[in-house]
C-alpha cells in the first residue's frame, strides 16, 4: 500500500496578521535605537551594512501593501512550499532594490513608521483569498503572510548577529511559523519516511527516502532549536559547522542533512 499522503499545514490567518505586525514592531523598535557606527557596521549578507539590511526589512514588508494595491492575478501561481525555492532567482534585483532603499532613505525611523503604518492599513479589510502578484509568483495574500514571517525571522537574526547586544526579541508565532514552513520544505524537497527531523517546541516532519518509520524511536533521527534550523535553511551555518558545534543531534545512517541544505539562498 503506498504511503498516504501528507496534508498540507494551514495557518490561522489572524494569528499570522497579528505575528507579521508585532515582528515589524519588534525589528522598528530596535533599529530606532541603532547609532550611526552600529548603521555603518557590516553584515552576513554579503556587503551590505546594517543600514541596507534595517531597510531591506521594510521592503519585505512593503511588498505587502505593494501587491495589494496592483491588479489581481486570475488565480495563484505558487503554493507555499513552491516559495521557499522560488526565491533565488530575484537575488539580484533584491540587492539592487535595497541599496537604492537605503541611499533613498537616510531616516530609518520615518521609512518603518510609513512602511508600518501602510501595512496595518491595507490589512484592515483584505481578504486572505486575494491574490497577490508576487514577483516569485502570484500567491494568496494569506499565505504570502506566512512567507513574510520567514523574511522578518531571518532578518531579526541578521541584525542580532550583526550589533553586539540587540537582542531583538522573536513574536512566538512569527518563530513557529518560520520553523514550519522550512521544516515542511524540507520533506518536500527531500521526501520520504526514513528520517524524523525534530525543531521542539515547533515542529516534526518525516523526510528521505529509505524504510519508512512506522513505530518506536525511529532509527534516524535529527534534532535541533528554532534559530540552528532556520539558520541552516537558509544558509546561514554549515551542516558541518553546526555539528562541530553540537548546535544539531543527529542519528542513524540516513540523518545526514547537507546534502539538502540550505533550502534557500
Amino acid at each position: 500500500m503506498p504511503p498516504a499522503k501528507k496534508r498540507t499545514r494551514s495557518y490561522d490567518p489572524a494569528k499570522i496578521r497579528a505575528a507579521v505586525l508585532a515582528q515589524f514592531g519588534n525589528v522598528r523598535q530596535a533599529v530606532h535605537t541603532l547609532t550611526p557606527g552600529q548603521l555603518a557596521l557590516p553584515t552576513r549578507l554579503g556587503d551590505w551594512t546594517v543600514r541596507e539590511l534595517a531597510a531591506h526589512v521594510t521592503m519585505a514588508v512593503e511588498t505587502v501593501s505593494r501587491n495589494l494595491d496592483r491588479e489581481e492575478p486570475a488565480k495563484p501561481e505558487l503554493t507555499l512550499l513552491d516559495w521557499p525555492f522560488a526565491t533565488a532567482a530575484r537575488a539580484g534585483d533584491i540587492d539592487d532594490g535595497t541599496r537604492q532603499l537605503a541611499g533613498a532613505h537616510p531616516d530609518l525611523d520615518a521609512l518603518y513608521a510609513e512602511t508600518g503604518e501602510r501595512l496595518a492599513q491595507r490589512l484592515t479589510d483584505a481578504s486572505g483569498t486575494r491574490v497577490l502578484a508576487a514577483r516569485t509568483g502570484a500567491m494568496t495574500l494569506a499565505d504570502y503572510l506566512v512567507t513574510r514571517t520567514v523574511e522578518l525571522v531571518v532578518h531579526t537574526d541578521d541584525l542580532n548577529a550583526a550589533v553586539p547586544g540587540l537582542d531583538i526579541p522573536y513574536d512566538r508565532q512569527a518563530l513557529a511559523t518560520c520553523t514550519r514552513l522550512l521544516a515542511d520544505a524540507l520533506a518536500a524537497k527531500a521526501p520520504g519516511g526514513s528520517t524524523e527531523v525534530r525543531v521542539p517546541p515547533y515542529a516534526v516532519v518525516q523526510c528521505v527516502e529509505g524504510p519508512r518509520h512506522t513505530r518506536g524511536t525511529p532509527p534516524n533521527v535529527v534534532e535541533t532549536d528554532p534559530l540552528t534550523w532556520i539558520r541552516l535553511a537558509t544558509g546561514r551555518m554549515e551542516w558541518a559547522q553546526a555539528l562541530e558545534d553540537a548546535k544539531v543531534s543527529a542519528s542513524g545512517e540516513r540523518a545526514d542533512l547537507s546534502a539538502c541544505l540550505p533550502l534557500m539562498k
